[in-house]
């Protein structure tokens, strides 16, 4: 296989530390020959680590794709609404795409997103990384090997993480629908590409119940200030005191690297003084759920239901398949499955190796799949189609909660 050169738009923490590290990881496959990033630290941070020449780096992505093709493939990191016009600008002047999830805000954009891909005889894939997880992948094996007869129903829950969720839905860049896009699009897109997957038919109807309950300016302690550092007198009480967080939990320093570029513990308090992410998290714009359900119809009669919930301990996603001989429970944080055998009347367990990397191992395992299919070899376990049908999911069950749990006839609302 040979080397595939690309062009990263977006250096932030999917572009620059998920996909761009790829290219560190595994030289022999990818190479990293331009960017455009506009904070100009990032930028120049990102082309010293992976040695991208100043005459490829680039303040915005109309600059880093305004020259004839200079690389194989364009890595599309940029926030959620900024998706669409690069992967168009892309797909025209011959460059394969890969496009952070959600592929667009815009159920008009997304459709024609798919079909520019078409046009242009190019590979267009959006990354739905947990397909490519070990966890999934064995789950979507155990089910085609019959191991518990016919599916039935499946029960999927995603604990977000109190902290998680305050960092990047109440604070962060994901916290306001207007600014990035609706909590079940900008979240849950992935376990609905992952619940099409593993039940094996289309969705033909769904309704969703949700709401921002707790995250809210009523529930503002008194005297709580506007950030965390002016003297917050419930702050021995708040576990979502930024300081504590970002300075003395165990996952803060992964965190603090999105407050600060300096991880120095004096940058990024001053970083907690002045910037989003030191806010009081009930004196912010955000508006997107901090709990939601969503109820699914399949053609094949399996039904399903997905609950999201900000307000737990841990940030993980376990599952229940229940089927005509036995029933399947997992936990992708333990990375364990247990398979229950109805007629032997035994439970056989399952560890499974999760690689240390994002997303439960799968962001390499993506990015080798796509690397290989621009080189020419290989085949996807996914598509830009197969994205679209989730992402339309997603928007109606976002539909189905303004309206109070209104059933959504897929087939109808996919019709533009």
């Amino acid at each position: 296989m040979r080397q595939v050169t690309a062009v990263v738009l977006g250096a932030g923490q999917r572009g620059a530390e998920a996909y761009a590290e790829f290219a560190r990881n595994f030289p022999n496959e990818m190479k990293i020959v331009g960017v455009a990033e506009p904070r100009e630290d990032r930028r120049a941070q990102f082309s010293r680590r992976y040695g991208v020449p100043a005459e490829r780096c680039f303040a915005d992505w109309e600059a880093a794709l305004a020259p004839e093709k200079y690389a194989d493939c364009v890595l599309v990191c940029t926030q959620d609404r900024m998706h669409y016009r690069p992967t168009l600008t892309a797909l025209e002047k011959g460059y394969h795409v890969l496009c952070e999830k959600p592929m667009s805000v815009d159920r008009r954009e997304m459709i024609e997103m798919v079909a520019a891909a078409k046009r242009a005889d190019r590979l267009l894939s959006i990354c739905h990384v947990l397909r490519y997880s070990p966890f999934f992948m064995k789950l979507k094996s155990m089910l085609d090997s019959g191991a518990i007869g016919q599916l039935a129903a499946v029960q999927h829950i995603e604990c977000v993480g109190y902290w998680h969720a305050a960092h990047s839905y109440v604070r962060g860049n994901w916290r306001n629908t207007a600014e990035s896009s609706p909590m079940i699009l900008a979240k849950y897109c992935h376990d609905l590409d992952i619940m099409n997957w593993l039940v094996g038919s289309r969705c033909t109807a769904l309704s969703s119940f949700g709401s921002l309950l707790h995250f809210t300016p009523a529930h503002r302690p008194e005297g709580a200030p506007p950030r965390c550092l002016d003297g917050c007198p419930a702050r021995d009480g708040c576990p979502y005191y930024a300081p504590r967080f970002y300075l003395d939990h165990p996952d803060g320093p992964e965190y603090a690297k999105v407050v600060s570029l300096d991880p120095s513990r004096d940058a990024v308090l001053e970083a907690l003084r002045t910037g989003p992410y030191g806010r009081c998290v009930y004196a912010c714009d955000n508006d997107v759920v901090d709990h939601q359900v969503v109820n699914l119809n399949y053609e094949n009669g399996v039904t399903a239901s997905m609950t999201m919930c900000d307000f737990t301990q841990r940030w993980e996603r376990s599952i229940n398949l229940m089927g005509s001989k036995g029933q399947i429970v997992g936990n992708m944080e333990d990375c364990r499955i247990e398979c229950r055998d109805f007629a032997g009347g035994h439970t056989t367990t399952v560890s499974v190796h999760i690689p240390p990397s994002n997303h439960g191992g799968s962001d390499d395992t993506m990015m080798h799949e796509f690397v290989s299919l621009v080189s020419g070899g290989g085949r996807s376990r996914t598509s830009a189609e197969m994205s679209l049908e989730s992402h339309l999911m997603a928007l109606a069950a976002e539909e189905s909660r303004l309206k109070g749990g209104a059933v959504i006839d897929m087939a109808r609302y996919a019709r533009l």
